[in-house]
């Protein structure tokens, strides 16, 4: 498969890809800075980069290792000929007898509470962690899986720690947070370590299998990260060409149906939806089999139920949030409309306006924008109370909007306009706001996916943006406010403002729609 093409590289991993590598750049430093010792007998670091060639890496980690360097960022681990494991981690850090793998990832460890072991990133010992009373530890299963194997090549070379340890430092970058391998964390009272065992025995089994030319033990499955793996065009057109069951049921529903034969979409069409004895996951047989058949006709939208409603008002708002990543919300889009023949009596247009703040996030503008959003929101709802009129906004899929909504009301309590988080909670739990996801999931199959990019075209909303999508707008965001040294972008900000009035745009024509006869014309599920 070398030869094989891929996927080109997502832009937006890309840039995910070099954001980790700035926030591990920054914690070397930060670490080096206090620990000291470049002798080589404190920090060392060995080198990286395209020109290295890694048995030279090799050698230098080795190197140091015999010095008995205290810290040696950017190892390659000597390789493990008897069970062909190579790789390296980003740290490793001595002990009195051996080392631990310490790994530097730019996403949350740990979440509010207490209990984890963390030590302060300017003492990074094991010896020094003491349960912290503001983190509990957040599961991570890819950051345990990757320390064991550092640890399992530790072994290999007879340079680990005897106690199976392992440390993660976070997006926040201010501690160390250790993990015991071998703690019964794991379903089954298993250990990371033992989890990683049967996980490499299980890909060692697969990959040999396909090196001799043996029967297959893995074959193509869709699951959602399919989406971003390069190897999506080469499994897309096996599972297409045997029609695969998870062209249509992903992840473990699609597991569950072939162990009792039922492996094609063919075959899932075929099964009769009252059958109770078909195991399934979560999803109801009858939505599994209509989804077979509406790809079968290759519909991509098919009616669930007899008849489409969806939750209508005199004054409606749409409402769409863009953050980026974990830093914050930096907008807030909102679409007002009216019922025909009724109007706010007051000197308020219709269409779109934008709540935003063009600092570079994390910053306290934040909170202005957020909180002018919120009072604007207000006085729409109050004013249609006043003619008693009744109000309704919207969103899709409202885990995103109710959480920057909960989050902004907490962080920046206290400043001018911003809501309590009771206010906001009142709201996101009043009839007042409507999740139109969930009334595309109780109305509709939809074979290719929920999103809105996939539904809205089926009621005649198409984005002005060619290549308009919640991945690319982090992209834009970062060139809008200059987050790479370069000076702010005002054509990607106008970019991002088209963006966000297009998805605000997109939910009210796919309300409207869900409202009108057209929605009807959607074939019906139990005609198919």
């Amino acid at each position: 498969m070398a030869a094989a093409e891929k996927a080109p590289p997502d832009p937006t991993g890309e840039q995910r890809k070099a954001d980790a590598q700035a926030h591990r750049r920054s914690i070397a430093d930060e670490i080096a800075s206090k620990v000291g010792g470049q002798d080589g007998t404190g920090w060392v670091e060995v080198p990286r980069g395209s020109e290295v060639r890694a048995v030279d890496r090799e050698q230098a980690t080795t190197a140091a290792m015999a010095a008995g360097a205290r810290f040696i960022w950017a190892p390659q681990l000597p390789l493990d000929q008897e069970n062909g494991r190579r790789g390296g981690i980003d740290l490793l850090v001595a002990t009195d007898h051996g080392y631990v793998p310490v790994l530097v990832v730019r996403h949350k460890v740990a979440d509010p509470g207490s209990g984890a072991l963390t030590s302060p990133i300017a003492t990074p010992y094991p010896d020094t962690r003491a349960p912290d009373p503001r983190r509990k530890v957040r599961p991570q299963a890819r950051d345990q899986l990757r320390l064991a194997h550092a640890y399992r090549l530790l072994q290999a070379c007879g340079r680990a720690s005897p106690e199976p340890l392992g440390g993660v430092i976070g997006l926040d970058g201010s501690v160390v947070v250790w993990h015991d391998l071998a703690a019964p964390t794991w379903p089954g009272n298993r250990g990371a370590l033992d989890e990683y065992d049967s996980r490499f025995a299980d890909r060692h089994a697969i990959a040999a299998a396909a090196m001799t030319g043996a029967e297959p033990l893995a074959r193509p499955s869709r699951i959602v990260e399919c989406r971003s793996c390069p190897w999506w065009p080469i499994c897309q057109v096996e599972l297409n060409e045997s029609r695969d069951v998870s062209l249509v049921v992903r992840g473990e529903e699609a597991g569950l149906l072939r162990d009792v034969g039922v492996r094609t979409v063919d075959d899932l069409a075929a099964v009769d939806p009252r059958d109770e004895t078909l195991p399934t996951s979560g999803m109801p047989m009858a939505d599994a089999v209509g989804l077979a058949k509406a790809w079968l006709a290759d519909l991509t939208v098919v009616r669930r139920v007899p008849t489409v409603s969806v939750p209508r008002a005199d004054v409606e708002v749409d409402v769409d949030m863009e953050s980026f990543g974990d830093a914050g919300a930096y907008l807030w889009g909102a679409w007002l409309s009216v019922a025909d023949g009724v109007g706010l009596g007051v000197d308020e247009p219709t269409g779109y306006r934008a709540f935003a703040t063009w600092d570079p996030l994390p910053t306290d503008d934040e909170a202005r924008s957020f909180a002018e959003f919120w009072e604007w929101l207000t006085v729409i709802r109050l004013r249609a109370r006043a003619r008693g009129l009744s109000f309704r906004a919207y969103c899709y899929n409202e885990l995103a909007e109710n959480r920057w909504l909960l989050a902004s009301a907490k962080r920046f309590a206290g400043k001018p306009g911003i809501p309590t988080t009771k206010q906001v909670q009142a709201f996101i739990t009043s009839e007042a706001w409507v999740d139109l996801f969930g009334s595309v999931r109780d109305h509709f199959l939809c074979s290719r996916g929920k999103g809105l990019k996939t539904i809205a075209p089926v009621a005649g909303f198409h984005w002005r943006d060619p290549e308009a999508s919640g991945e690319n707008s982090m992209r834009w965001y970062r060139d809008a406010v200059g987050m790479d040294g370069a000076s702010p972008d005002a054509a990607q900000r106008r970019r991002l403002l088209e963006y966000n009035e297009d998805d605000v745009r997109a939910t009210f024509t796919l309300r409207r729609w869900m409202s009108s006869p057209a929605a009807d014309a959607i074939p019906y599920v139990g005609d198919l």
